[in-house]
C-alpha cells in the first residue's frame, strides 16, 4: 500500500488538539506535571511521546556538559550521580503552556505517523542515531513506544544482527512484512484521539487509501466519533496491557491522587489477585534482613530514613520501568503498592507485605536489578529494620 499523509491536515489538526486539551488543563493551573502528562490525553501514545521529547532535550543537554574537556564524564560516581540527578529532575517537571503546547503539537504529528506508517516512523527513528548506537536508542526509547511496538522489540539484542542503522532497517522491512497482515488498524488507534478532536480519516490519507477488513471498521463506521465537552474527556490511563480509564483533569476541581470511592479502592486492592495461586515462596521470597544488611553498608547507610512518603518520591523514569517491570504494566497497581508500603512502621514489614501481595503474584525475580533499585527505595523509606 502507498501511504501518503496529507501533512498539512495532520499538522493544522494537531495544532487544534493541543489547544483544546491545553484550553481545558491551562484554565485552572499555571504548569503542567510529569505525573499529569502521563494521563493527559485518552491516547496513551501522544502522552508517552510527550515524555519522549523531554528527555530527549534532557540528552543533548547532557552531551553538551560531556563535551566540556574539564571533567572526566566516564568515571562511575560521576555517572550515579548525573543517574539521581536525572530522577530529582523527573519529579520536578513544570512547564508553562507556551513551552508544553509545541510539545503535544510534535507528540501527535508522531503518533499519526507511527500508527499509519510504522516502517518508514520507526526507519527515521533508526536515522536520529549515530550508525552503531541503534540497539541502545531501542533500550533506552522501548517504553515510550506503544503502537506497533513488535515491530522493534525483538530487534533489541539480537543476535547475529549487524550494529548499523542499514542492518536495523532491513531487519525492520522484515518484521514488516510478517506482519503487516496482523497490525492493528490505524484508525483504530487513532479513535482514541478522536474522543478529544473529531479525526478526518479520509483528509489525513487524501482519499487514497485502501480499504481496510469490514470486522475491523464496522463499529467506527456506525458509530464515528464525535467532539466531546472539554469537562468530560476520558483517559486510558495504561502502559502496555491494561484497558481502565479514567477521567483526566476537570476544571472545577484540583486533581487528588486518592481515591473517589470505595469501589475504585476495592478494585485496586484486588488487582493483585488477578493471578491466582501465584504466592512468594520461600525460594524467591526476598529476605527483609538481608536485604536491609545489604543496604546498611558504607554505601547506603547514610540514605537511610530519607524518604518521607514513596508515592511521592518514584522518579518519572523509575515510575515507567517499575510498572512495566514489576506491576504488569498497571500504574495504579503500583501506585497502590506505594501507599501500601507507606502505611508500614519497619523495613521488615514492608518486605514481608512486598513477598504476600506482590513478589509471587507477579513473579518478580529477586535478584533482577529493577527489584534491588525498587528495595533500595523502600530502605531509604525507614529508619529501623523492625
Amino acid at each position: 500500500m502507498s501511504v501518503k499523509i496529507n501533512s498539512n491536515y495532520v499538522e493544522n489538526y494537531a495544532k487544534e488538539f493541543s489547544k483544546q486539551i491545553c484550553d481545558q488543563y491551562f484554565s485552572q493551573k499555571k504548569y503542567m506535571t510529569g505525573h499529569e502528562i502521563i494521563t493527559l490525553s485518552p491516547s496513551p501514545q501522544v502522552n508517552f511521546f510527550i515524555i519522549k521529547t523531554i528527555f530527549e532535550a534532557w540528552q543533548l543537554e547532557l552531551e553538551k556538559l560531556k563535551s566540556s574537556p574539564y571533567f572526566d564524564y566516564r568515571d562511575k560516581s560521576v555517572h550515579e550521580a548525573l543517574k539521581d540527578f536525572m530522577n530529582v529532575l523527573s519529579r520536578t517537571i513544570k512547564i508553562e503552556r507556551s513551552y508544553f503546547e509545541p510539545l503535544i503539537i510534535r507528540a501527535v504529528i508522531d503518533s499519526i505517523a507511527l500508527a499509519i506508517d510504522p516502517l518508514t516512523f520507526y526507519s527515521n527513528e533508526f536515522e536520529k542515531v549515530q550508525n552503531n548506537q541503534v540497539n541502545q536508542s531501542l533500550k533506552e526509547n522501548k517504553k515510550y513506544y506503544k503502537w506497533h511496538n513488535s515491530l522493534v522489540f525483538n530487534l533489541i539484542d539480537k543476535a547475529g544482527l549487524e550494529q548499523s542503522q542499514q542492518a536495523y532497517k532491513e531487519a525492520l522491512r522484515v518484521n514488516f512484512s510478517n506482519q503487516k497482515n496482523s497490525l492493528e488498524d490505524f484508525r483504530i488507534l487513532l479513535n482514541s484521539m478522536g474522543q478529544v478532536r473529531f479525526i478526518d480519516f479520509d483528509e489525513v490519507m487524501n482519499n487514497e487509501i485502501e480499504e481496510i477488513k469490514p470486522e475491523k471498521t464496522k463499529a467506527v463506521e456506525e458509530k464515528p466519533i464525535q467532539e466531546i465537552p472539554k469537562q468530560e474527556i476520558e483517559v486510558d490511563n495504561t502502559f502496555d496491557k491494561e484497558t481502565s480509564s479514567q477521567p483526566i483533569v476537570n476544571d472545577n476541581i484540583e486533581r487528588n491522587d486518592e481515591f473517589e470511592n470505595d469501589e475504585d479502592e476495592l478494585y485496586i486492592e484486588n488487582i493483585a489477585a488477578f493471578k491466582q495461586g501465584n504466592v512468594a515462596t520461600t525460594a524467591n521470597a526476598i529476605d527483609p534482613l538481608q536485604a536491609w544488611a545489604k543496604f546498611e553498608t558504607e554505601e547506603y547507610s547514610i540514605m537511610k530514613g530519607t524518604i518521607k512518603e514513596l508515592s511521592e518520591s518514584v522518579g518519572l523514569n523509575q515510575r515507567f520501568m517499575f510498572t512495566k517491570e514489576l506491576f504488569d504494566g498497571n500504574p495504579d497497581l503500583m501506585k497502590h503498592a506505594l501507599k501500601s508500603i507507606d502505611t508500614c512502621e519497619s523495613f521488615v514489614e514492608a518486605i514481608n507485605l512486598i513477598n504476600d501481595r506482590f513478589v509471587g503474584e507477579l513473579k518478580w525475580d529477586k535478584n533482577s536489578d529493577v527489584v534491588i533499585e525498587f528495595l533500595q527505595l523502600v530502605f531509604r523509606k525507614f529508619d529501623q529494620k523492625d
